[in-house]
């Protein structure tokens, strides 16, 4: 009895710690393009009654079994699920990340948003909802996730589905998600654009030869490619986006079918029949009847309760096909030897694909589409197996005029080869040609960004700023525009150069420089250093009224600023002057600096740490703030 005492415990010290196991929260960097959350995940399993969102928030923690695994695959499920997921972000900026869910054949997936335990946004998606109801329309589900600085956003998920139970989230940001889309679009395209040559080719020869071979080939390597797209979701992006009914039933519909045509080709492709083969021939008949049977019966059957038999029935089939490949190779078929390849490729893709729905293998970058490449190798293979029986035929008639051709065709390949050498020698030099002068150009670039800035400040210089006034005052007298300029001083700067030292008086000319760039936002905006301690800012198309109300921002900022130098807290103020006027002619630029340099200087006169506005006479300043 004791034995079996220490042998509890000891199993309940093995599983006990696993399930009360809470998954750390996802802490974001500005840095973070892709993460994967599934080691960020906790589920539970919702039981046999369906429980509210406020319910599921007031669980404890110890309710709640942390995924310890790569993914989040708990396979086949007769009831909801769970998923909690916090994510904070720690940063001084709002960031914004897109939430994917790479599993497109889930049938509900409600997610419900909580920011300081209020609850936010929702969305509720799935493959039972309209396609064109998704927030981001892609064949994979996409929620938009705007987080802002410092704070934690968790997120639940209630998942049901009557397919495995499969949750590969992954949160990206937007740019990095569309960068890594164009590859797996491209990969998409190349394969349903394989097939598509393969149909049309092999639809072409049938009408040619009459030989029903190849229609038996074109209906399995159309319904392979029906049944894929409609596994990873782009059927239903593409064909059928508001036949919810059809893509629920798309799916075991076209496997079986794969499964269907496949077994008819086989017989005809092998002359695998029943007085020639009759074992090989009759399971060979019962399969293909089986899979008939069940296509037409996935139409009314619930997807949930057919789901395991087509796998198996699929699985069953495609290691048949293998078998039966392997023996008519045996049998010294010169056919069977491309056919038995082929079908070994579909046979792993498939078994894989199975083996990761039940759990038995990760989900992926392979075992998702390691179905599509075995298909569309075994889609290859057939096809050269097709047309190889079209070629041996024809080959006797080409033998007599190969070899008449054949000297003729090396000295033709030598052209070519000499031609090759010479593109690629040319295209080399032209390459290295745009080389040097794209370094050229860039090095030209940072030249002249490096002579237009302000090395300390990180602000455009004087002489680019005087450039930029020229060129706006021209621009404002021509369209008759206003023109505000704001010059900028530091109240008692070289006093406190003095006391404190020039090192601590840069630190002083950047912390101004950065309050002046924050509120310097248009693009036809300009802040540069005009000298020492003074600053100046050019507004155009900017009336007196808004120019006041940057330069009272800058202003109020730099005054709120704490400048700090070791344990003691100094308040830097400065003193502005301000003009804005429509130019009357194209020569203004002195005028209208001296007009707010005069009002600079007023503004030091009735006590500094004020902004004082110059009329568009350019006479002395007509009121201060």
């Amino acid at each position: 009895m004791l034995r079996w005492l220490l042998f509890i415990v000891f199993l309940s010290g093995l599983t006990g710690p696993a399930s009360m196991l809470r998954a750390d929260p996802l802490v974001l960097t500005p840095f973070g393009d892709q993460i994967g959350l599934s080691p960020h995940v906790s589920y539970l399993a919702e039981g046999d009654e369906e429980r509210s969102l406020q319910a599921i928030m007031t669980l404890p923690d110890r309710d709640w079994t942390a995924n310890t695994e790569d993914d989040v695959n708990l396979g086949y499920r007769d009831h909801a699920y769970w998923f909690r997921l916090t994510l904070e972000n720690p940063q001084l900026v709002a960031l914004h990340k897109i939430l994917e869910i790479a599993y497109p054949v889930l049938d509900s997936v409600e997610i419900y948003r909580i920011d300081d335990g209020a609850v936010g946004q929702s969305w509720t998606l799935g493959d039972k909802q309209p396609f064109n109801a998704r927030p981001i329309r892609h064949c994979n589900f996409l929620v938009p996730l705007d987080l802002p600085p410092q704070s934690e956003t968790r997120l639940y998920l209630r998942v049901e589905t009557a397919s495995s139970v499969q949750l590969p989230m992954t949160l990206w940001s937007r740019d990095a998600f569309f960068v890594a889309e164009q590859p797996h679009l491209l990969l998409e395209g190349l394969y349903y654009g394989v097939v598509l040559v393969m149909i049309l080719y092999n639809l072409f020869v049938f009408v040619v030869v009459r030989e029903r071979s190849f229609l038996y080939y074109v209906g399995y390597i159309s319904a392979m490619p029906l049944f894929l797209a409609s596994l990873h979701g782009v059927a239903f992006q593409y064909l059928w986006p508001e036949s919810t009914w059809w893509n629920d039933h798309a799916i075991l519909f076209f496997l079986n079918l794969t499964v269907f045509f496949g077994g008819i080709f086989a017989m005809r492709f092998l002359t695998v029949l029943p007085h020639t083969h009759p074992k090989l021939a009759w399971t060979t008949v019962t399969v293909v009847i089986a899979s008939g049977v069940f296509a037409l019966v996935s139409l009314a059957v619930p997807y949930r309760l057919m789901i395991l038999p087509s796998i198996v029935l699929a699985a069953s089939g495609c290691a048949g096909m293998v078998l039966l490949g392997s023996i008519r190779w045996y049998e010294k078929d010169p056919a069977a030897r491309y056919f038995g390849i082929a079908w070994f490729f579909m046979l792993f893709g498939g078994v894989v694909l199975a083996l990761n729905k039940f759990t038995l293998l990760p989900q992926n970058l392979f075992t998702e589409n390691a179905t599509q490449v075995g298909s569309g190798l075994g889609v290859i293979l057939l096809s050269i197996a097709l047309a190889d029986r079209i070629n041996k035929e024809k080959k006797r008639a080409f033998d007599a005029q190969e070899r008449l051709y054949h000297e003729e065709r090396k000295v033709r390949l030598a052209q070519e080869k000499s031609l090759a050498v010479q593109q690629e020698a040319n295209a080399l030099l032209e390459q290295r040609v745009q080389e040097r002068t794209q370094d050229l150009e860039d090095l030209n670039r940072r030249l002249q960004e490096l002579s237009e800035t302000d090395n300390l400040t990180g602000l455009k210089n004087r002489g680019f700023f005087d450039r930029s006034f020229r060129s706006a005052c021209v621009r404002a007298y021509r369209f008759g525009q206003p023109l505000a300029l704001l010059v900028i001083d530091i109240d008692h700067f070289k006093r406190f150069n003095d006391r404190y030292g020039h090192l601590v008086g840069d630190d002083c000319l950047q912390m101004v420089a950065q309050c002046i760039r924050r509120f310097v936002t248009r693009p036809e905006d300009l802040a540069a250093r005009y000298g020492g301690e003074e600053f100046v800012v050019l507004l155009p198309e900017t009336p007196a009224n808004g120019a006041e109300q940057v330069a009272e921002r800058i202003r109020e900022a730099i005054a709120g600023t704490d400048f700090r130098i070791s344990n003691e807290v100094l308040n830097v103020t400065v003193s502005i002057g301000l003009c804005c006027v429509v130019p009357e002619h194209v020569e203004a630029t002195k005028l209208i600096f001296h007009a707010a340099d005069e009002a600079l200087y007023d503004a030091k006169g009735r006590g500094r740490n004020r902004v004082t506005i110059c009329d568009s006479r350019f006479s002395t300043p007509v009121h201060s703030l």
